[in-house]
């Protein structure tokens, strides 16, 4: 099973890619984590945010394959503790299905992106900045990955 991260944003800091690959490369072949980075939409005086999602819409929905399961991260999505994010990532993995996790821009995900959504997960109450956030990801679906194999890195 493949996962493709696909968020909006480009021209991290090296710590970022650097983060999320300590983690990417621990998971198996079977369980294989990319990164995919959307340009942000031009946002100025001339192009109002609504145009910038649309523009950030139409690029992430490009890079969704019609056979992926999608999960947008969505603050009023469900919020899952890490046992919960591994029961999700087994009953993935029993799907069949590559998944693709979509991660907005500044100003969120349109409503075309979270209509294609068939889950929606909310990763914290909090708002965090969108580079930690691709390493919190990474980290949790390693995390969950170990729970699942009896690892003991979750303790």
């Amino acid at each position: 099973m493949r996962i493709r991260l696909l968020a909006v944003g480009t021209k991290m800091p090296g710590w970022v890619l650097e983060g999320f690959q300590e983690y990417a490369k621990r998971l198996p072949r079977e369980l294989t984590l990319e990164l995919v980075e959307i340009p942000l939409g031009p946002r100025h005086k001339s192009h109002d945010s609504a145009r910038a999602i649309a523009r950030e819409s139409e690029l992430l929905l490009a890079q969704i394959d019609k056979r992926d399961y999608v999960v947008a991260l969505d603050v009023l999505g469900k919020a899952w503790d890490t046992p919960q994010l591994s029961t999700q990532l087994a009953n993935w993995q029993m799907q069949g299905d590559n998944i693709a996790l979509l991660i907005g821009g500044p100003d969120g995900l349109s409503r075309e992106c979270l209509a294609r959504a068939q889950q929606r997960w909310s990763l914290s109450a909090l708002t965090l900045p969108h580079p930690l956030v691709r390493i919190v990801l990474a980290e949790q679906i390693y995390r969950a990955w170990t729970i699942l194999q009896n690892h003991p890195y979750h303790k």
